[in-house]
């Protein structure tokens, strides 16, 4: 009888452990880089309303940051807001109107662009704290027209590496040299999609309808 119930006790720790597993690595990380480089902080209005998509669908336990993405961005500086939402409800709606109100904020004080463009910074930035969080399933979404500009001391040619980490651009505004010549939109984007998977990245994809944010977390 005593045996029986100890392998009994012994089975419930198993399955309690085993659940425990399953529910952290269910959990999601989201790092969203918001650029605010030349006039691309006219679009910090739609940077908002992703903000408050992301705010609305991501559950208890998973983590959600937003940076900004100006002249350098390897920096924990650049994070305006960072969160890992708490398993009470209530709790977890004050972290949501917390956060939302840090974000706003940072769109109101944002006027002026950054002379330089440091997506590849933000991105390993980026990368380190999804790694840190611990979250199962890492995203990191791009509120960019993707197009880096890097000053000439700021080196960002080297190897990178972004294991497992699924990558959504979003709203890639079209600039005047690819509306002459569309092969430029289209080749900077291959060369972040050739990049990025080379990195180790599970998958790149663009989002530029703003009605189609559920494409976010497609599998």
């Amino acid at each position: 009888m005593v045996k029986a119930r100890l392998t009994l006790l012994g089975l419930s720790l198993v399955l309690a452990l085993t659940g425990c597993v399953d529910k952290k690595s269910q959990a999601r990380g989201v790092y969203m880089l918001v650029d605010t480089s030349g006039t691309y902080t006219k679009q910090l209005k739609n940077a908002r309303n992703v903000v408050n998509y992301l705010l609305g669908t991501l559950n208890p336990g998973d983590s959600f940051a937003v940076a900004r993405v100006k002249s350098r961005s390897f920096t924990e500086k650049d994070i305006i807001a960072k969160v890992t939402f708490d398993k009470v409800p209530s709790r977890m709606n004050v972290q949501k109107r917390q956060f939302k109100k840090k974000f706003d904020k940072f769109t109101r004080k944002t006027k002026k662009g950054s002379a330089h463009t440091d997506i590849t910074g933000a991105i390993i930035q980026g990368s380190e704290y999804l790694n840190e969080a611990g979250a199962g399933r890492k995203m990191i979404v791009i509120f960019s027209d993707m197009q880096e500009e890097l000053d000439k001391k700021t080196i960002r040619n080297f190897p990178i590496k972004l294991t497992d980490i699924k990558f959504v651009a979003l709203n890639v505004t079209k600039l005047r040299a690819d509306n002459i010549d569309p092969r430029r939109y289209l080749g900077r984007l291959a060369n972040w999609e050739k990049r990025l998977l080379a990195a180790g990245a599970s998958e790149f994809k663009v989002v530029n309808d703003m009605e189609q944010l559920q494409r976010i977390f497609e599998q």
